[in-house]
Formats: C-alpha cells, structure tokens, sequence
C-alpha cells in the first residue's frame, strides 16, 4: 500500500495537486491544517489525523460532512508530532510506502523533526520519502541505486545521519568514493552528480541522508 501524507508545512497548490493526482496513492492521509491543501484542490482525503488547532473551521466542517473519510482526532497535549503519529499510524494500517509533503517550510525544528522521522521506515522496513517542489529526502542503511532518468534533481547530497557511516562507495557519480567512512559535521557529501544513467551508493553501517535537490 502506497500512502501520501499531506502535512502542515509550506507547499503550492500545485504542487500538492499534482502529487496527488498523479503519484499513485492507494490512500491520501491529511495532517491538522494539511488538510486546507485538499480543500483547496477539491480532494476528500480518505484519512485526516491531528488535534485540530491548525484548520480553519471552514475546512473542519466541510470535511465532518464526509461519512467515509476517517478522522483521528488527537490530544493536542502528547509527546509525539502530528505528523510521526500519522507516519505510525499509516504502517500499522499496513502502509509499505510513505510519501510526505508540505513537511518542510520556515520552522526548521519541525523540518528537522521530519527528517528525524525518516529512520522509522528503517525500524520498521518501510519506505519513506519528505518531498517538496525542491527536494525528496530519504534515509538509507543499505544500497541504493539511482537513475539518471528518473532523479528529481540534477544534485545528490549526501550526509551522515549516523555519528558515522562506513564503508561509503559510490559508483556513477561525479564524485566518486571508496569504502570511505563519512562523519557528522562535514559537508563532503554535499551537490554530487549523476554522470552514468546509474549510480550506486553503498554502505556497510551508519544512517545516510540520500538529498536529491533541484534549483
């Protein structure tokens, strides 16, 4: 099952609208105020998950209308974001892909809070992506190969997450390494490029933030 997950952050309409209708999803999960996106666009989500101190009354009542959407209503006052509920939630509905978008924007806490979020598709063997019209972000602890064709953008940073990751090789870049051990509090990593029409990275340990960024 692939989910999207439509947070609170800073998007377009366009954006959004587009990502949903043309990304695939099996089901569309709106995050407290996400969901002023959907009604925007004229989307019904199928899920919307949050305390609810963010949407306008508008939205709420137009959404409450909707007998089949599922509302997860939360206790404003808890220890985990809206957002890392809804990831959590997602898998255990059986989500084996999570998309996130509007995760980004002017609160940088909340932008790192969801990068940190990420490393739970590691623990729970789920793959999970934070997207914005600039940038997708993933978290790796094993290979992964990339396609020319199919990158969002021309650079690819790379930067440990881990205190360090091992065993660092990369293959079809522009910049190329060899079981090199990359450590937090550098920027070596950062505006690679694709030059083969693919391009491996490889670990043997560590967290690594895989930052695919478009100008």
């Amino acid at each position: 099952m692939r989910y999207l997950i439509v947070s609170g952050g800073m998007a377009t309409d366009a954006f959004v609208s587009e990502t949903v209708k043309n990304g695939g999803y099996d089901v569309v999960m709106a995050v407290d105020s996400g969901m002023e996106f959907l009604h925007r666009i004229g989307v019904t989500p199928d899920i919307i998950v949050g305390d609810l101190d963010s949407a306008s009354s508008e939205t709420l009542d137009y959404f409450r209308q909707k007998e089949q959407i599922d509302m997860c209503i939360l206790n404003p006052e808890k220890d985990d974001t809206d957002t890392e509920f809804a990831i959590r939630e997602a898998i255990r509905r059986g989500a084996k892909e999570i998309s996130i978008i509007a995760g980004t924007g002017t609160r940088l806490d909340h932008v790192l809070g969801n990068v940190a979020l990420l490393g739970i598709g590691l623990e729970e063997n789920v793959q999970i992506c934070l997207m914005d019209e600039h940038n997708r972000i993933r978290m790796i602890d094993k290979p992964v190969t990339l396609q020319k064709a199919e990158q969002y953008g021309n650079y690819i940073s790379l930067l440990p997450w881990s205190e360090e990751v091992t065993g660092v090789t990369l293959t079809g870049f522009k910049y190329l390494l060899s079981d090199y051990t990359m450590k937090k509090c550098s920027s070596l990593g950062i505006s690679n490029e694709i030059l083969d029409e693919e391009a491996e990275v490889c670990l043997r340990s560590g967290y690594l933030l895989v930052i695919e960024a478009r100008d």
